[in-house]
């Protein structure tokens, strides 16, 4: 039920990767701010455009120790835009400004028969150049109408797949994840997921310590996976001392060095094994043991952005046991080495 989103590294701002490459650390960036632009019209949505502005806008984050992204809003033709709502918004920009930027930004509208011609032509022409695409949400459906997701694997919000993959048959509809990242197009599920899909950008750019620290800013969890399925029976329990669920999460997370097994997780949480690998599943739409897996992978990111230990220490250091067991768990989630991610992103936090 579950299909890994295929994590090829989203394109570097100043040197971007070909699907194919099959080295997803080649086309990182080098830490360079890079020119972002969101494209408005009637009826875009007004919380996929509020993330995508605090995440790749925000001028207070200088403390995150990197140049940061420069954002413009831009527009067709000049004129007043009317999101969702009634917000009246004057884009400074008109869509002359793609031309010189390099991540392009799609929020969602439910006017997308309305349209002008000028929007397409727009995407298609940054797209022809280079212009890394991210949709957020339904805007999956206007890089569809413009072809640029001929081909290719896609995601939108879970209760617009099946209209998605009518509307369009030649795009690879994937309804069970909350992000697909296909090298310079990048589509996202449903509202929440534009968070997600966001902050995967930023850790693709900079690495996991600036995205972790920038959700930490945005007060939202630093990480849900692009496998992770969209739409689960029930929340992640809030992590507070109330729930015994979430102190078992918790306590995993400050032992990932030590031998882990669900019938632990399970004991600590006063449940059976079965029990609570179901309401886990139920919970988070991922199982324990690849709950575990991702969270070791993590913290080995982390440690090898931010010390000089060896692949041997950072593999003791996280459950891995091996630099063997690191390295198969590492390309299986990242599809590139601890080795290479370590070339890629030490730099920056030095």
């Amino acid at each position: 039920m579950i299909d890994v989103v295929r994590d090829f590294s989203a394109n570097s701002m100043t040197g971007r990767i070909r699907s194919g490459s099959g080295d997803p650390a080649q086309g990182m960036a080098t830490g360079a701010a890079g020119r972002v632009a969101i494209v408005v019209y009637d009826g875009v949505g007004v919380f996929e455009l509020g993330v995508a502005c605090d995440v790749f806008g925000n001028t207070d984050l200088t403390d995150l120790g990197v140049p940061w992204y420069r954002l413009s809003i831009c527009g067709a033709g000049g004129t007043t835009v009317t999101a969702d709502g009634g917000l009246r918004i004057e884009p400074p920009y008109g869509l002359e400004r793609i031309r010189r930027v390099d991540t392009l930004i799609v929020p969602p509208t439910d006017r997308i028969d309305e349209l002008p011609a000028e929007v397409f032509d727009a995407l298609r022409r940054a797209h022809a150049r280079g212009c890394r695409i991210i949709s957020l949400c339904t805007g999956a459906f206007i890089l569809a109408e413009a072809g640029l997701l001929k081909g290719r694997r896609a995601t939108t919000h879970w209760t617009e797949c099946d209209d998605l993959a009518r509307r369009y048959p030649d795009v690879s509809v994937d309804p069970g994840v909350l992000y697909v990242d296909e090298g310079d197009i990048l589509t996202s599920a449903g509202s929440a997921a534009s968070i997600d899909l966001c902050l995967y950008v930023v850790r693709c750019d900079y690495g996991s310590d600036v995205a972790t620290r920038l959700a930490r800013e945005l007060v939202v969890p630093p990480q849900r996976d692009g496998g992770q399925a969209q739409y689960i029976d029930t929340p992640l329990p809030a992590l507070d001392d109330s729930s015994l669920f979430a102190d078992t999460i918790t306590w995993a997370q400050e032992h990932l060095n030590e031998p882990l097994t669900v019938a632990d997780l399970a004991a600590r949480s006063a449940m059976s094994p079965r029990t609570f690998a179901r309401q886990f599943l139920a919970a988070t739409g991922t199982t324990p043991h690849q709950w575990l897996q991702r969270q070791r992978v993590h913290l080995a990111q982390r440690l090898l952005e931010t010390s000089d230990f060896s692949i041997e220490s950072v593999a003791a250091g996280t459950g891995f046991c091996t630099a063997g067991n690191l390295r198969k768990h590492f390309s299986r989630i990242l599809h590139t080495s601890p080795q290479a991610y370590r070339r890629t992103f030490q730099h920056r936090n030095g």
